[in-house]
């Protein structure tokens, strides 16, 4: 039996917005109580796509999908029509509760996610935070998001911008990874198309493999590093003074920093 939805809003569906909808849809998540509104009118599928706000009864949930620049231009037009009854459902980065909170006054709730683009697989990661009271509405939101991997509520904004520099950036760090990593397989005489199809499967698998055994990400690498063997002269290039570890902090780091700068802009008037 399809999963119903609330009457609900995506309020721009661009690339995040639209996995999640891909990954509910695989869920059977019944969408005839949904509208996508995009100015370009480009269809999402199996939603009501339309390029304005509609004027018709205010949405039980709206979720916020454009870029957070966007975000003043936009809530003057959306807020009077949202209602006490809305969740407002928030993907915008670094655009914190309390600004939200500011801009659409009237709303039950403001709850802010960070998913990743694995969602549409419903493989995904998505961290939820709200300052509000959601007694009924957390668990709802907790199944919803749980059909599409990982539903984790954050008891801070700052763990939220910190399971976003990891789970949400992820992806693309673990990208250029495989990229890497199949350019070092041409490197060495493999064809593109070949290096390419083992360096994927390679990262794939050790997930796979990470994910059901229970041993620890250094119990595994040590496993597969035989004593003066190959791997571990590859590991020692990876662990000399920190510098893959380093790398990554830096890396998230970047991230993280941004994620501040775009909550400053988003606060001023």
């Amino acid at each position: 039996m399809p999963i119903p939805l609330p009457p609900i809003w995506f309020v721009g569906c661009g690339n995040m917005a639209g996995a999640l909808i891909a990954g509910w849809r695989s869920a059977d998540v019944d969408f005839s109580n949904a509208i996508a509104i995009r100015p370009s009118g480009k269809q999402v599928d199996g939603v009501t796509t339309i390029t304005e706000l509609p004027d018709g009864p205010p949405p039980l949930r709206c979720v916020l999908g454009f870029k957070p620049q966007k975000l003043s231009e936009i809530a003057p037009e959306l807020a009077p029509r949202l209602s006490e009854e809305t969740i407002l459902v928030s993907m915008l980065a670094g655009v914190e509760a309390e600004t939200l909170r500011k801009l659409f006054p009237n709303v039950q709730a403001v709850v802010r996610i960070m998913p990743n683009l694995a969602v549409e697989d419903r493989k995904g990661v998505t961290a939820l935070y709200s300052a509000d009271d959601l007694p009924d509405h957390r668990q709802r939101l907790q199944f919803l998001f749980g059909l599409l991997g990982s539903a984790i509520w954050c008891e801070t904004e700052a763990e939220l911008a910190a399971v976003g520099s990891v789970a949400g950036a992820g992806p693309a760090y673990v990208a250029r990874f495989i990229a890497a990593l199949a350019k070092a397989g041409e490197g060495r005489g493999l064809a593109p198309d070949v290096a390419g199809q083992i360096a994927l499967q390679t990262v794939l698998g050790t997930a796979i493999m990470a994910e059901r055994r229970a041993e620890t990400l250094d119990e595994l690498a040590r496993r597969v590093a035989s004593p003066k063997g190959t791997t571990e002269a590859g590991l020692a290039v990876l662990d000399a003074d920190g510098a893959l570890d380093r790398l990554v902090a830096e890396t998230i780091a970047a991230a993280a920093r941004r994620g501040a700068e775009l909550a400053a802009e988003a606060r001023k008037p």
